[in-house]
């Protein structure tokens, strides 16, 4: 027997009602871009995040993600790597939008507008390694608080706006991409050892996600790597072969669902 589903529809708000009486105004809207910058520091295990230190109302002294208005004619993509370009210079990084953060009262200065002016921010995350970025805005010299630095997430200070939400919520996609996709190789140089590819996951997901002979045995069993036939010493170790990321091998691979850990 087939059933039949009465269709929903919107909610009649009689007339003479509180909300029947006011006025419809549309919402005006200034547009922002926020970087979560992230990088990884195998050599010290620690996830980090690129704060700065604001110096204008709203919020000066306080720390926030790097950010800026979108600017006329301008991309919201082209915006973050503005603000990328004017924060650190990386050879290797990975880019995408995260979400867009709108909620009324986010942004202290909606209150001193006639009509209650949006700010929305869409969000970018990034990925960078740590030794590998240089930060454009050097720490300042003598007591004077520092401009631009990272951060460990587990020393992140209190935030401007609802960037501790942001980063947080960037933390979160962060760790499911690393689990899916093959985002920490546009991370990592053009050769890497294996260990340097664990170091990175372990540095993100926690050193419990998976022993080093699982991960090893998982990622060769893909088939998405190219063992380069070289190796490399590093201290008093055993010689480590030296492999790359094969895009020709994991192309038939990208829309089927899989784990790399």
């Amino acid at each position: 027997m087939t059933s039949i589903h009465s269709p929903s529809y919107p909610t009649v708000v009689n007339p003479g009602s509180p909300i029947a009486d006011r006025p419809t105004v549309l919402a005006e809207f200034v547009v922002g871009v926020d970087n979560v910058i992230f990088s990884v520091d195998t050599l010290e295990n620690r996830l980090l995040v690129l704060l700065v230190n604001r110096r204008q109302d709203p919020f000066a002294g306080y720390w926030s993600l790097p950010g800026t208005l979108v600017r006329q004619g301008e991309s919201l993509e082209a915006a973050a790597y503005r603000t990328l370009s004017e924060k650190i210079r990386v050879k290797n990084l990975y880019l995408e939008q995260l979400y867009t953060f709108g909620g009324p009262d986010r942004d202290p200065r909606e209150s001193s507008t006639a009509y209650g002016t949006r700010y929305l921010s869409v969000s970018y995350f990034a990925l960078v390694r740590y030794e590998d970025a240089e930060l454009i805005c050097p720490p300042e010299s003598g007591t004077t608080p520092q401009r631009i630095r990272w951060f460990s997430m587990e020393q992140i200070p209190d935030l401007a706006f609802d960037h501790r939400r942001i980063v947080q919520y960037g933390q979160r996609r962060l760790c499911s991409k690393l689990e899916y996709s093959p985002v920490a190789f546009e991370v990592l140089p053009d050769t890497f050892t294996l260990n340097d590819l664990y170091q990175l996951y372990s540095t993100v997901l926690g050193e419990n996600f998976s022993d080093y002979s699982n991960f090893r045995a998982r990622l060769l069993k893909l088939g998405i790597l190219q063992d380069t036939g070289e190796k490399i010493t590093r201290g008093a170790g055993r010689p480590a072969s030296l492999y790359r990321f094969d895009p020709d091998a994991f192309a038939p691979l990208k829309d089927k669902p899989l784990l790399f850990v």
